[in-house]
């Protein structure tokens, strides 16, 4: 017998046969007090240590579960048999008859236990990068048992699978954030295989933007590297989504091509059933059909006017990666933009967005008119123009001249469309004082979901 930390008795936990409902909460009860009780101090209750292990070891699971410094991963290898109980552990399940196996779910507690304390328990001293990667690997694990790829929850690589793990995103890249920043960085990036370990995330992308400026030789390709790839994997989610996004209208102008790839079977027999021989059971064709697959384009401008103030970095990576995207379809002439208390045209490196965020300096303040200032002589043809602004929209004294500049746009023609937020987790905060006026003119804010942005681009520009 042990006792939680009320003082009082949690019951019988180990060398048990459970005779009813009781051992079983019991057992689960000491489980859930030993996570609180770790997550809370840090520090190991000895009574309640004892009677975890007991638990642990009755139930047939590794006692590895129980040391926060053994990586998920570590426990799947060594027990394999693992892995397909903790992919989905945290989705809620009912039962079809209304009954409990509290067994099995004392057992789920010691899994859930072990993902909850390895994600959050992160300590305060100096990170190594072969702590942030298990760090990593450890969230990863999470989300997997929260029903979400690895990376989606905290706006990586997997983003798109439209869950949300009850709202774990923006906690989970928070503490991700301040690992990175816990980690001397630039001596890790120094050295080749310390480099190698890392995973990139937004939360280093974002490290390694603010500190370009104070890497070289190695440290920078390393760097550079790690940017890479992020961008390229980003890109090649986001080039899916895009590519399953709605397109323009099929143009009935342009005949069908006669291949075979785009040949109608169904019409055909359809149309030539008059041609059927009974006696010969056979149909002849008189008119072969072919599907139209060309569809009706005109050539469109796309200027997007991006923030890069620091709060905006993870809008920004995302925006220039999806900018490169739309600047590879034919007929759009993408324009890109960036501004802080400046404002910089990028639209030569716009297919590159590794080039782009290299060119890239965040942080400071932010001023929109001066960004409008270089935008609007852009605008050609108003009605074959969307111009997407990604901003906070915290201008202070320089909202009214911003909120005029962009009225005035909007009603020349173009298709204006203000973002708050472009991340997987759909978490940033908008002016409300813009909001409002942005709702009033008819052009709501799209915050939320990278996928909005792309429907409301891909609608107009195919």
């Amino acid at each position: 017998m042990t006792e939680d930390l009320t003082g009082q008795s949690p019951g019988p936990v180990a060398g048990l046969s459970p005779a009813g409902p009781a051992p079983y909460e019991n057992r689960r009860q000491v489980l859930y007090w030993r996570l609180l009780a770790r997550l809370l101090d840090g520090e190991e209750q000895p009574a309640l240590e004892s009677a975890s292990l007991g638990v642990v070891e009755d139930i047939g699971l590794p006692s590895a579960l129980l040391d926060p410094g053994t990586s998920v991963d570590s426990v799947v290898q060594r027990h394999p048999e693992l892995a397909a109980e903790f992919d989905g552990l945290m989705v809620p399940e009912d039962a079809a008859d209304g009954s409990r196996d509290r067994a099995a779910e004392v057992r789920r507690a010691a899994l859930v236990s072990k993902v909850l304390l390895n994600v959050f328990a992160t300590g305060s001293s100096a990170v190594s990068a072969e702590q942030l990667a298990r760090w990593q690997s450890d969230a990863g694990w999470l989300e997997r048992a929260l029903g979400c790829p690895p990376g989606a929850l905290r706006g990586g690589r997997a983003s798109g699978a439209g869950l949300d793990g009850g709202g774990l995103g923006p906690e989970l890249a928070a503490i991700e954030a301040d690992l990175v920043g816990r980690m001397r960085l630039r001596e890790v990036l120094a050295d080749p295989a310390l480099a190698a370990r890392l995973t990139p995330s937004m939360s280093l992308i974002e490290q390694l933007l603010r500190d370009k400026g104070n890497l070289s030789g190695v440290a920078l390709a390393n760097a550079k590297s790690l940017i890479r790839r992020y961008v390229d994997e980003v890109a090649e989610v986001l080039r899916t989504q895009v590519e399953k996004a709605t397109v323009g209208e099929l143009d009935r102008s342009v005949p069908p091509k006669r291949v075979f790839r785009n040949l109608d079977l169904d019409r055909t027999i359809w149309k030539n059933l008059t041609n059927w021989s009974p006696e010969e059971e056979r149909l002849y064709v008189d008119r072969l059909y072919y599907r139209h697959t060309v569809r009706r384009t005109t050539p469109q401008r796309l200027i997007v006017v991006v923030d890069q103030s620091g709060s905006m970095v993870d809008s920004m990576v995302n925006c220039t990666i999806l900018a490169s995207i739309f600047a590879g379809l034919p007929k759009v002439d993408v324009h890109l933009i960036a501004y802080d208390t400046r404002s910089i045209d990028l639209t030569p490196w716009v297919h590159d967005p590794f080039d782009v965020l290299l060119r890239t300096n965040l942080g400071g303040g932010n001023d929109g008119p001066v960004a409008m200032a270089m935008a609007r002589p852009k605008i050609a043809e108003p009605k074959n123009t969307v111009m997407v602004w990604i901003s906070d929209f915290y201008e202070f004294d320089r909202s009214q001249p911003l909120f005029e500049g962009i009225e005035a746009v909007h009603r020349s023609g173009v298709k204006f469309i203000p973002v708050g937020s472009v991340t997987s987790s759909g978490r940033q905060e908008v002016n409300p004082w813009f909001r409002e006026r942005f709702k009033a003119l008819g052009t709501p804010v799209v915050s939320g979901h990278i996928n909005k942005l792309v429907h409301e681009l891909k609608t107009f520009l195919t």
